[in-house]
């Protein structure tokens, strides 16, 4: 991948953001999704911010070579703590684990102003993500699900409602806007899970009973009913 073009994923994650606005991508590696935006006039102004030391000279480097240095403020730092209040329109966050997402998020929580449109983009623990965000005000108003190089990946939008978001499980679970949607990505990836939850309770029907089994095999008999129930 490079600046010109950019994967899959991270073009889904680019669908989303809003025109005109000032981009902050966190974690952003090589800064392949600012320079990208930036380049083709979809964002005016962009901040890519990184934790670790190689990924943050590998986007100074990549912002340098585009000759964007005067667009692409390069930041090292944790999470948001990289932003002044408000100062972007647009915060994505691609490629880390739903749990990371979250806490990010709720770390830098004194950053938002609820203005922002939030993209999240995580590699898994997405029902983390949901929850946060329902939990905190956060309406989900986009959602995509797509495979790339044999993995499936999952993007959220959401914009701030001011309210507790009430979800169902299923939503939280599998995705509001992609339960409606139901692509063969979608589809493709509960019925991979379906299986494995199934095999695991098979395993829990051979084992010693124990309170400890009989709630396990509960659980995992809810949820291939839930997943059942939306594919159907």
């Amino acid at each position: 991948m490079n600046s010109g073009k950019l994967s899959r994923r991270l073009e889904s994650v680019a669908a989303f953001i809003p025109a005109g606005t000032v981009l902050a991508d966190i974690g952003s590696d090589h800064a392949y999704l600012p320079v990208f935006c930036v380049k083709d006039g979809s964002v005016t102004a962009a901040v890519a911010g990184e934790v670790a030391e190689g990924p943050y000279h590998s986007a100074q480097k990549q912002v340098e070579k585009a000759g964007l240095t005067e667009k692409i403020s390069v930041r090292k730092g944790d999470g948001l703590e990289i932003l002044a209040p408000g100062e972007a329109g647009c915060i994505t966050i691609a490629g880390m684990g739903g749990a990371l997402i979250a806490s990010i998020l709720d770390r830098g929580k004194a950053k938002l102003n609820g203005k922002e449109t939030l993209i999240l983009q995580p590699n898994t623990g997405s029902h983390i993500v949901r929850g946060w965000l329902a939990e905190n005000g956060w309406a989900v108003t986009g959602e995509d699900i797509l495979e790339e190089d044999g993995k499936i990946y999952e993007i959220i939008a959401a914009e701030y409602a001011g309210r507790r978001i009430a979800l169902t499980e299923a939503e939280r679970l599998m995705g509001p806007v992609l339960i409606k949607n139901q692509n063969e990505a979608f589809r493709k990836k509960w019925r991979n899970e379906i299986k494995k939850w199934q095999s695991v309770l098979s395993h829990l029907e051979q084992a010693d009973a124990s309170p400890e089994i009989e709630e396990k095999k509960r659980v995992y008999r809810h949820l291939i009913a839930l997943a059942e129930e939306v594919l159907t």
